[in-house]
């Protein structure tokens, strides 16, 4: 009987993988269509065949990305692949994406944020703050941003450092105090600690450029579009006051609008303790972990002044983490996410620059300058932006949203006399920001929500009125700031 039962579970495992598609081909031919409806629109007076045609493929990419009728990478080489066969761009040009240095620094950094998870450092620096700080909720609560924050400026994968280091351990800290989901006792600890971590990882994400996955797309549009470089310290820099005032907040006011019921928590401390008596002392590989997590810091703070660019200090990082043997080769070829964010960061890059360089977006640019003549640029910074922030309701992706919008909403305000870096950064913070709002935001969303510690009338509610507040903090704290900074 043996042998008829293991056939047959082969032929149901063979009929499950067959089943499991990653091409949904209505989608995707509704991605073509959209292509091919304004390649064959008349092209607009005062561009090049050439650039209207690139924008086609750009617009159906971005489709593509926002109704995902295959993954990212895959129709990132789909996007390519046409660009090449339509001889819109030639091979070489296509190609030229994967030379950009900014793409090459997050893919390393990637790798270096192994690190911290192969070794446990990450989780044994959160548990180092919750027994520092994890006496009460509300103390609780910031050990876990705390964490979050020290780890962000090497782990790029909002996901991966908040879903996959953080999250865990909010689980076993909401179950440790008798709060599960499914019997009524979300609401003891679970919930607050949920959301709680979750909106200050869209913080950390925009604090930091590499924090988050798109936010070097964003500083290589913006150097298209604009001609400024925003350097790793400037970012940091212009992001530090407003970041950190937002931080501060989160936690209060989620303890407000969601408050826990449990609000002393000294088990939690103990909790800690425990898990670090079990981890034992620091190990070699973490102590190598922490000596080049300080080195890379130090040199995207200070490199540039001995000439050694941001890309060049994470590969620095990455050799010393290999010869070390803290990551081995196998450790890099596994990193999944490094790879696929090279494909689709790469081609992005590529659609985003060749755009410029035939004019797209300087076109759009005059265009849009000459609609809004007259238009305070202040107002028309305040209100673009403001847009630009909710009308991440409509998208399940931060990269999604950047492609799509980014250029356009920066090219409009530099045409009505904003400062360049100022529009540039404030974008590109709100980029992380509006991840505040939905349950299917960003990578790190559905993680957090699919606990079912929050109901999804609270996680909107909670996160409407968080977007107020970051709102009125980057654009008023944040701007008197950058005025100080002398970035307007």
């Amino acid at each position: 009987m043996a042998l008829p039962e293991r056939k047959i579970q082969e032929q149901q495992e063979l009929k499950s993988e067959k089943t499991k598609s990653e091409v949904d081909w209505k989608r995707l031919l509704l991605t073509f269509l959209i292509g091919g409806v304004i390649w064959f629109l008349p092209v607009p007076q005062g561009l090049e065949p050439e650039a209207w045609r690139l924008f086609a493929i750009f617009v159906a990419t971005i489709a593509g990305l926002i109704m995902k009728p295959l993954p990212m990478g895959s129709i990132a080489i789909l996007s390519l692949t046409m660009t090449v066969l339509t001889q819109t761009l030639t091979l070489g040009e296509s190609l030229s994406g994967f030379q950009n240095t900014t793409i090459w620094l997050i893919v390393i950094a990637f790798f270096i944020s192994r690190g911290f998870i192969k070794t446990g450092l990450g989780s044994r620096v959160a548990y180092l703050f919750v027994k520092r700080f994890g006496k009460k909720t509300l103390g609780l609560s910031y050990s876990l941003i705390a964490s979050d924050l020290l780890l962000s400026p090497a782990m790029p994968s909002n996901t991966a450092r908040s879903g996959g280091i953080l999250f865990p351990i909010v689980k076993s800290l909401s179950e440790s105090y008798g709060s599960r989901v499914g019997d009524g006792t979300e609401s003891k600890i679970g919930s607050y600690l949920t959301k709680v971590t979750f909106q200050g990882d869209m913080v950390t994400s925009a604090m930091f450029l590499t924090a988050m996955a798109a936010n070097p797309l964003a500083v290589s549009i913006a150097y298209d579009v604009t001609g400024e470089t925003i350097t790793w310290t400037g970012w940091a820099v212009a992001a530090f006051v407003p970041g950190m005032l937002s931080l501060i907040l989160i936690p209060m006011i989620v303890f407000k609008l969601n408050p826990p019921e449990i609000k002393e928590t000294p088990a939690a401390a103990t909790f800690a303790e425990e898990k670090l008596k079990a981890m034992g002392p620091l190990k070699k590989a973490e102590w190598s972990m922490i000596a080049v997590f300080f080195l890379i810091l130090g040199l995207w703070i200070f490199g540039d002044q001995f000439g050694i660019s941001a890309t060049l200090t994470a590969f620095i990082g990455l050799s010393i983490l290999l010869l070390s043997q803290v990551l081995s080769w196998n450790d890099i070829k596994k990193e999944e996410g490094a790879w696929d964010t090279l494909i689709w960061f790469a081609v992005l890059v590529m659609l985003a620059s060749f755009l410029n360089e035939l004019g797209m977006i300087p076109w759009f640019s005059e265009l849009m300058g000459n609609s809004i003549t007259g238009v305070n640029w202040m107002w028309a910074l305040i209100i673009l932006s403001i847009v630009y922030f909710y009308s991440h309701y409509f998208f399940a992706s931060n990269t999604a949203h950047v492609s799509a919008m980014y250029a356009a909403f920066l090219a409009v305000l530099v045409a009505s006399g904003a400062p360049p870096v100022v529009s540039a950064l404030i974008l590109a913070f709100f980029s992380n920001l509006f991840g505040c709002l939905t349950h299917y935001s960003c990578g790190p969303a559905p993680v957090f929500f699919g606990s079912g510690y929050v109901t999804q009338n609270k996680w909107w509610g909670i996160g409407l009125v968080l977007s107020i507040v970051h709102i009125v903090i980057w654009l008023g704290v944040g701007g008197v700031w950058w005025k100080i900074l002398g970035l307007w």
